[in-house]
Parts: C-alpha cells; structure tokens; sequence
C-alpha cells in the first residue's frame, strides 16, 4: 500500500473518510494507528467498523486490551494497549494468534508495543488540526 491521506473535516464526514480507508485496505490486515489522547482513533475505528458492516457495540477495549466484533468480513480485532505496563501482558492474551489469524487487526497506542508487532503492519496517523479537522495518514 502506497501513502494515502485522509482528511476529515468534521465528524458528520466521518463515514466518507472511514470508506477511503476500507478502500485503502487491501489485503493488509494489520493497522497501528498512532495519535494523541482525544486525536480520534476510537472514532475512526468506529467509522470504519460501521463502514465494514459491524453491528457490534463498538468501544474502547481500554480495560480489556482486545474486543472481537463480528462482520461479513469476519472477526474485527480492536486493541487498545494504551493500559499495556510489559509486553508479557500482550502475549498473554494471544496476540500472536490474532495478528497471525488473517483477520483484520486495529490497534490504538501501538508505540508500547512496537518490539512485536508484525513487519506487515501499517501505521496509520491520525493528527487533530487547530481547525478541528482530522488528517489521517497511512503509511
């Protein structure tokens, strides 16, 4: 996947932004998206579920590291690792397992983690403006 940039430019666009990314997808599964707290990564993620047909509760995984949302894609994996104090806690849970299950993997705070993610992840960033607008990067 090449470079793409997103822009959203206010929170009733969200859902056009998030089908660009679901066209930006590919046969990449695994995303890392990267921002500051109140940057808009569980409401893209959000957006982006909702544009891939889950009809799942969507919502942080804060205090549960991993929520499974079910699709006509198959199983959505969100991670949010923002709690994460060792790496021993994510390979506890099987991380292994989810990144290596061929499903599609979104993972918010991936900067604790870095040592283990996949070499086939794709960072995603996502950078709130001074206007309000959202810029979301893929890389």
């Amino acid at each position: 996947m090449t470079t793409a940039e997103i822009i959203i430019p206010s929170l009733d666009r969200i859902a056009e932004a998030a089908r660009s990314f679901v066209a930006h997808i590919g046969e990449r599964r695994l995303f890392a998206f990267y921002g500051d707290m109140g940057a808009g990564k569980t409401t893209f993620i959000k957006a982006i579920c909702d544009e891939l047909g889950v009809t799942d509760t969507v919502s942080s995984p804060t205090f549960a590291i991993v929520n499974e949302y079910s699709s006509a894609h198959g199983p959505i994996y969100h991670f949010d690792f923002y709690r994460i104090k060792r790496i021993s806690e994510v390979m506890d849970l099987g991380f292994d397992d989810y990144t290596y299950s061929g499903h599609l993997c979104l993972m918010e705070w991936p900067e604790l983690i870095e040592e283990i993610l996949p070499e086939d992840t794709v960072d995603v960033y996502i950078e709130a403006q001074e206007d309000g607008t959202r810029v979301v990067r893929m890389d």
